[in-house]
């Protein structure tokens, strides 16, 4: 019994949830910035980097050359030049946070993103050695998945490694290929993102090990499928980033038809179902996340169907 390879998406359509999603977040570029009382507390000061951490990783991207279309690159860089010099102060925000939390690899994980577009803050620099050159650094506690991001960011910064890339590979749920039908919510973002720091945020997709390139072009169609089903478009629009990374892509046309008429006629992209309402600064909360992914699913996909790499 043979099966037919589901027909990809129309370059257009995959444009387009990009073209959307990016206005989205450039008209709602404001949401990110940090209050006063975000700078006071630690705790919620770490919770607020989050968003703006995303949006430099996503945008990195979409500047990159043959990724996005000229107006996307242009927008993008646009995004990345507004979160270093406003929503970061120039880095300071980071060191601040690095000598307040000098065990927390955040500051890292988000200056990694700049430093490879060429900013600088040297003192930021000098605060992150310290740390790293401790005991206490290399056994920080954190998912295996977690500490891939980690030694990929060092990696970005040129630093010696805290700990073995392969071995750390073998520990996370992907590099032990779990029976397909386990992957539930959080082991398919823990799958995602282990994809995102093997390949350095799609820019190095040879960096999915053969095996486990396989093991996913076997099985993320149907967890794509039934994600779909579900309408949780968030976890959808990750896996659509892990597909445009593999071999032999899908780019499946019935599922990003669905994705797409799921976004808002603004480009904000719901987590699950439709999308919320509500006072704008709290649907931005909720929603600005799927929309980054939708921005990197789209711009992924689009430079990968028109390279000719659909299955």
């Amino acid at each position: 019994m043979t099966t037919t390879a589901p027909a990809p998406a129309p370059p257009a359509l995959l444009h387009g949830v990009g073209d959307r999603a990016l206005a989205w977040l450039d008209a709602n570029r404001d949401h990110f910035r940090l209050t006063e009382a975000d700078r006071a507390r630690g705790d919620a000061l770490m919770e607020r980097l989050k968003p703006i951490g995303e949006l430099a990783i996503n945008m990195r991207m979409l500047s990159r050359e043959g990724v996005a279309g000229g107006r996307q690159r242009e927008r993008a860089t646009s995004l990345l030049d507004f979160a270093w010099r406003e929503l970061l102060d120039g880095g300071n925000v980071l060191a601040a946070l690095q000598h307040d939390e000098p065990f927390s690899p955040v500051p890292l994980e988000i200056y990694a993103v700049f430093h490879e577009l060429g900013h600088r803050h040297p003192g930021l620099e000098a605060a992150l050695r310290a740390p790293r050159a401790t005991r206490a650094w290399q056994a920080l506690e954190m998912v295996p998945n977690r500490r891939l991001g980690v030694l990929n960011a060092e990696r970005r910064m040129g630093l010696e490694p805290s700990g073995d890339f392969a071995e750390t590979l073998a520990t996370t749920v992907l590099g032990r290929q779990p029976e397909p039908w386990a992957v539930q919510l959080h082991i398919a973002y823990d799958i995602t993102h282990t994809v995102f720091h093997l390949t350095n945020w799609g820019e190095q997709p040879e960096g999915i090990p053969e095996e486990l390139a396989r093991y996913l072009e076997l099985y993320l169609p149907a967890w794509a499928a039934d994600w779909a089903e579900l309408e949780h478009w968030d976890l959808l629009g990750e896996l659509f980033i892990v597909d445009a990374c593999l071999p032999h892509a899908a780019l499946d046309g019935a599922l990003w038809e669905r994705y797409a008429a799921a976004q808002s006629p603004t480009g904000a992209m719901p987590v699950r179902g439709p999308m919320p309402e509500g006072d704008p600064s709290d649907v931005f909360d909720l929603v600005h996340h799927p929309t980054l992914v939708s921005a990197f699913a789209s711009a992924m996909a689009t430079s990968r169907s028109l390279s000719g790499g659909g299955a």
